[in-house]
């Protein structure tokens, strides 16, 4: 997962085991929208790869039906035949002509059919089936990704190539190999001649971790852990609060020996983090290096827990203005756009509404991004009326706006948010909305400048395909992509020596001291100060 960053990307996810954030909120049961758009009608929940709601949000279906026959004759031609029921012609292609000698060669089958009917058409791909087994798999997963790519990338041209023939190209390289990383490896050759890095395959244990990062949950002992470069050793990078491993006196800085017995030399950190996962009311052992007090602590025992991962910290900076008023302002923190991120946001904003805060700090430096209607939900939790909220723009160059539906903000109070470089993808949807319909000031730095929408599947082998099928701009039709965003005001991210006199309530003060401390925090209570004497939100 970090090799690969996924959350770099503001995605739909295609997956049926997924749930959706509309049945799981709390406060709101769902956020409605308007998408503008023949072919879309709504997007008021996720796009799942099985789903109707995929045809609701214009992408076709692909159902893979694979089966083998033993090949004769005609061993040596495999043929890709595409029946298309619309006006486009028919297509007989052979890709098979570097296939020579298969008489007696088994041949794979796969039909791809399209949902809905009103964009039937029917795919089907004959090719011989590799020797080796698992490569033969690989074969399987080659023919789904590239029809997902044929169907929804966003560039029609495929980087001005014959996506047809590159099926035929890749699947010639891989018929010979042995491997299965070899022929993953030809993949990934493939989907980069579509010059789009952010259009790739990751592997099944990076899709688990994609979606732990995603739903925000896990079943585990609450530790994240990564290898130290200079020494090799696992370390630990942080540990949750109330976890088992909190609990058992594991901290940060603390290095991993040993998992149930079994020592972490060259072990990475994905691998280590598979080890203690597991199902809930099991236990496993560690072993680590206490470095606070140099002590090496063995056959500790932590019991599996489900772990709730929170993208929202939130704490109230109290001070006073300068003709001596109680003033409170609401920090938020969010790290991600998760499936709680709205959720979780609402409950952070109606504690501090109920404390008497006058106004508010939302922190998106180095949010990465995450699920596209998270990102759309925060806006509303901020936003009234039927403002839009983002434009999309297809793969036939069509624009679609993205409207609110009768919003209701929870809070009218005046808004500055922060972003830097790190600020991304759904990040920069989030501050493009506030900022364009007039809600809040952006202070900080120019944002990361990533104006495309993803769409993930999971493919049959477990993998996950992430395919670039949009564009966006912002609500004031500013492009995105590759430019990024300017705040309105800019600051250092120095943090200064002597923090302003305040107190705090909510969250612990030595986070507040330290929020105190950050010269952009400061800057944005600036900004909020002449807000407050303009009587009005920005």
């Amino acid at each position: 997962m970090e090799v690969l960053n996924p959350k770099l990307d503001l995605t739909l996810s295609h997956h049926s085991s997924f749930h959706s954030i509309s049945s799981t909120t709390k406060h709101r049961a769902s956020y409605p929208y308007r998408i503008h758009s023949l072919k879309i009608n709504r997007i008021d929940e996720y796009c799942w790869g099985q789903s109707k709601n995929c045809a609701s949000l214009g992408f076709r279906r692909l159902r893979v039906r694979s089966e083998k026959k033993l090949n004769d004759e005609d061993s040596n031609v495999v043929r890709l035949i595409k029946k298309d029921t619309s006006d486009r012609s028919s297509l007989i292609r052979s890709i098979g002509r570097g296939f020579v000698g298969f008489a007696v060669a088994a041949a794979a089958v796969i039909s791809i059919c399209s949902d809905p009917p009103a964009l039937s058409e029917s795919l089907t791909v004959a090719f011989p089936v590799s020797r080796a087994r698992e490569v033969n798999t690989v074969q399987r997963t080659l023919v789904e990704a590239w029809g997902l790519i044929r169907e929804s990338f966003v560039d029609p041209t495929f980087n001005h190539q014959d996506w047809d023939l590159k099926l035929q190209q890749t699947m010639v390289e891989m018929f010979p190999l042995r491997s299965a990383d070899a022929a993953y490896n030809k993949i990934s050759g493939m989907l980069s001649t579509l010059g789009d890095p952010f259009t790739r395959l990751i592997s099944p244990k990076e899709y688990q971790s994609f979606r732990i990062g995603s739903d925000g949950n896990l079943q585990g002992v609450g530790l994240f852990i990564n290898v130290e470069p200079s020494s090799g050793n696992l370390v630990v990078m942080s540990c949750i609060k109330g976890s088992p491993a909190a609990r058992a006196g594991i901290h940060e800085g603390d290095e991993l020996i040993e998992i149930d017995g079994e020592r972490l030399d060259g072990v990475d950190g994905e691998a280590a983090a598979q080890k203690l996962r597991g199902r809930v009311g099991t236990t496993v052992t560690v072993k680590f290096h206490d470095v606070n007090t140099n002590l090496f602590l063995s056959g500790v025992k932590l019991s599996r827990e489900f772990i709730k991962l929170s993208p929202i910290t939130s704490a109230i900076i109290s001070h006073k203005t300068p003709d001596g008023h109680p003033f409170k302002t609401g920090y938020v923190k969010l790290s991600a756009f998760s499936q709680t991120a709205a959720d979780e946001m609402e409950s952070a904003i109606q504690e501090m509404e109920s404390q008497g805060v006058q106004s508010y700090i939302l922190d998106l430096r180095n949010n990465p991004g995450g699920l596209v209607k998270a990102g759309l939900d925060v806006a509303q939790i901020w936003l009234d009326g039927d403002e839009t909220l983002v434009n999309t723009i297809d793969r036939d160059g069509n624009l679609l706006p993205i409207n609110m539906v009768n919003g209701h903000a929870l809070t009218h109070d005046p808004l500055v948010v922060l972003v830097n470089e790190g600020s991304a993808s759904a990040s920069e949807i989030l501050a493009g909305a506030l900022h364009d319909n007039g809600r809040a000031i952006l202070v900080g730095h120019k944002t990361f400048g990533k104006g495309k929408i993803q769409s993930v599947t999971e493919l049959h082998d477990g993998s996950a395909l992430f395919i670039t099928v949009a564009k966006y701009v912002s609500p004031a039709l500013h492009d995105i992509d590759q430019v990024g965003i300017t705040p309105d005001v800019q600051c250092t991210t120095d943090m200064l020596n002597s923090p302003k006199e305040s107190s705090s309530f909510l969250k612990d003060k030595s986070a507040v001291s330290s929020l105190e401390a950050d010269s952009c925090i400061m800057v944005a209570e600036h900004e909020l100060e002449i807000q407050k004497s303009k009587g009005s939100a920005s």
